[in-house]
């Protein structure tokens, strides 16, 4: 059941996790979440419908992509972004604040906000807190984020704290910007590297300004997973246990699992389309390469078990032909296997948060992962053998 408002609802905690709604006029987000990520009006390889069927409640698109390609106003033009991708649901668009920093080689940022080069024409942009909010509005998006600047880690801490300072200033204008939009919301994005001194002054800082929801901002940028962790758990004695927490940017299935036993509830990431198109696979079995020449004559499927088609259906060794072969085909049923994976993994953790068992559950899990990496190192011995001794003979 919609609603014309934004709620959210915590419906169950299991420790520090938690399941619940968020509610909005385009539809329910069922947390924890997976947001697949539709970087340019789309997700990657996939049917609008296939992403929906697969149990995504939002999918995630891009202010800086679609703000140099069709253009923000264009959209608007032609009815929307979710008439023009043909996703009626919910949709969050990130500031492009991320693109900013890693894509434009030549940028500048200051008080104002951020000047920059675009990576398609070399044509120049200018992005304020004001202009990201007013192109997400002309997307029609129903959650969208403050513009703030993301540093890459490892960083000094005098870089942290300044971006983290700046972020803070930008997110009062967005607010402002934002003003009240029935039905819809912003996020603000908490900031602070790896310091613990500065991501707890964020995210008070953040809390005053009595935002829709919270997202994490700054990490899985190549620290180590025990960094990305601590600063979770540094940030959310911190974060309004009433609104959502969205760890932006994360990640791999693993990631994902620690952080929801951590109270985070909404995740995106390109690791599971990315990986689908270059030949790389989850399952509950674990991370398979299917390039690999072991799974040439592999009559399995990927996951009897699932209820993906890609998964219980397509042989490993098909598979394997259409990686190697660079079949398109290829592509979409890997991705449309990790999309599947997501979204059982992310389901699963809701009904164990509302079961009360959620640490089994990850034990299961993981137990299941560690098991494949067991039987994989098995076949890859035996495949070796097998080659040695043809060699021989």
């Amino acid at each position: 059941m919609t609603t014309d408002n934004f709620t959210f609802t915590v419906n169950k905690t299991d420790g520090a996790a938690r399941t619940g709604e968020i509610r909005m006029p385009r539809g329910v987000i069922r947390t924890p979440a997976f947001m697949p990520v539709g970087t340019a009006a789309t997700v990657k390889a996939m049917y609008p419908d296939q992403v929906k069927a697969l149990g995504a409640d939002v999918v995630l698109g891009n202010t800086y992509h679609l703000m140099l390609r069709p253009g923000a106003e264009r959209v608007a033009r032609l009815g929307g972004l979710h008439h023009f991708m043909n996703w009626p649901y919910p949709i969050l668009t990130d500031s492009g604040g991320f693109q900013v920093m890693s894509l434009s080689a030549l940028r500048k940022i200051d008080e104002t906000g951020v000047t920059f080069q675009s990576h398609i024409d070399g044509s120049t942009h200018v992005l304020t807190p004001e202009r990201s909010i007013e192109i997400q509005g002309l997307l029609g998006s129903d959650i969208q984020m403050q513009l703030d600047e993301c540093v890459k880690l490892p960083c000094p801490d005098d870089v942290a704290e300044k971006a983290m300072r700046l972020s803070l200033r930008w997110a009062e204008r967005c607010r402002v910007a934002f003003g009240e939009q029935l039905g819809k919301a912003m996020f603000g994005i908490v900031q602070g590297g790896a310091v613990e001194r500065l991501r707890i002054e964020s995210a008070r800082e953040l809390a005053a300004l009595d935002l829709k929801g919270y997202a994490i901002g700054g990490l899985a940028v190549g620290e180590p997973q025990e960094v990305m962790l601590r600063m979770i758990e540094t940030v959310e004695p911190h974060m309004p246990k009433e609104k959502p927490r969205y760890l932006m940017g994360v990640g791999t299935p693993d990631d994902i699992v620690e952080a929801v036993r951590r109270g985070v509830d909404m995740f995106d990431c390109v690791m599971p389309t990315r990986a689908g198109r270059h030949g790389q696979v989850f399952t509950r079995h674990g991370r398979m390469n299917l390039r690999n020449a072991r799974f040439a004559e592999d009559k399995s499927p990927l996951d009897p078990e699932s209820k993906c088609t890609a998964s219980n259906t397509y042989s490993r060794a098909y598979l394997h032909h259409l990686v190697r072969s660079n079949e398109i085909l290829g592509m979409m049923l890997l991705t449309w296997n990790n999309l599947a994976y997501y979204q059982e993994l992310t389901a699963g953790l809701r009904k164990a948060i509302a079961d009360s068992r959620l640490e089994d559950y990850i034990g299961e899990v993981k137990e299941g992962w560690a098991k494949g990496e067991r039987d994989s190192k098995a076949e890859q011995g035996q495949h070796a053998n097998n080659i040695a001794m043809v060699e021989e003979g």
